[in-house]
């Protein structure tokens, strides 16, 4: 049993939010009675999301956004305060699997691309989202890193650089404010049943799944559950870190 949160008056922003991590981490904001600001690229996927949110009588709105464009993702972020008034919580969740081939046979334009979503996507809304929560004195912020961030795997040199990155980001945004009543964290997700992952060779999943030990699949629920609790109180004193999410991938 999860948590139960009482997030009324706070506003959250999620990344990525139309589907997998991000949707599920939007419903469970939403739930705990936040307003929320879901941000995604597609459209379409995004427009259905926001629509669930608020049929169930949830505020919510859905702001359409290509995150590696800091243009684009600072208006989010406005848009986000003039609907709302404030910003407190913050899931920067989107992103890509990129190439998945070893690392002589990768592209340039692959590689950048998957740098620009994964990396930059992160940049770009952590430091507008930053500038809002100085203002405030307040705030708490989750990156999405990934077991990428703390590891190595073969024909995934693009994705771990990005996810590695997350990570260096994350730990220095987290003393820049740390002593300004603004907390900054990442998580690190293993395998996780969610439509990213269906990108992914069935194959190679079931040789990945042998190294996660809980033997399954994580659900975009129980990564939810851990954003929602580095946003809560409960967290408080939870700064800079790399929480893996991951059935103990990284503990052996």
């Amino acid at each position: 049993m999860n948590p139960v949160y009482d997030f009324k008056g706070k506003v959250a922003l999620v990344t990525g939010a139309s589907s997998g991590m991000g949707l599920a981490t939007a419903r469970a904001f939403a739930e705990a009675g936040a307003a929320v600001a879901l941000v995604d690229i597609n459209a379409d996927k995004l427009s259905a999301a926001t629509e669930e949110l608020t049929k169930l009588g949830h505020t919510a709105i859905g702001i359409v956004c290509d995150v590696a464009d800091e243009l684009q993702a600072e208006a989010a972020v406005e848009r986000t305060v003039a609907e709302f008034g404030r910003l407190d919580m913050v899931y920067n969740n989107a992103g890509i699997l990129g190439p998945m081939c070893e690392m002589s046979d990768e592209t340039v334009d692959a590689y950048d691309q998957t740098q620009e979503v994964n990396l930059r996507g992160v940049w770009t809304f952590m430091k507008h989202e930053l500038r809002q929560m100085k203002k405030q004195g307040s705030g708490a912020i989750v990156n999405c890193s990934s077991l990428g961030g703390l590891v190595g795997l073969p024909g995934r040199a693009a994705y771990h650089a990005s996810k590695h990155g997350v990570i260096g980001l994350t730990k220095s945004a987290a003393l820049d404010v740390a002593a300004l009543g603004i907390r900054v964290n990442a998580i690190c997700p293993g395998c996780i049943d969610t439509p990213m992952s269906d990108g992914i060779d069935p194959e190679a999943t079931k040789i990945f799944l042998k190294d996660q030990p809980i033997g399954r699949a994580g659900r975009p629920e129980e990564v939810a559950a851990a954003v929602l609790w580095l946003c809560s109180p409960g967290a408080n004193l939870i700064v800079g870190v790399a929480l893996p999410v991951d059935g103990a991938f990284v503990a052996h």
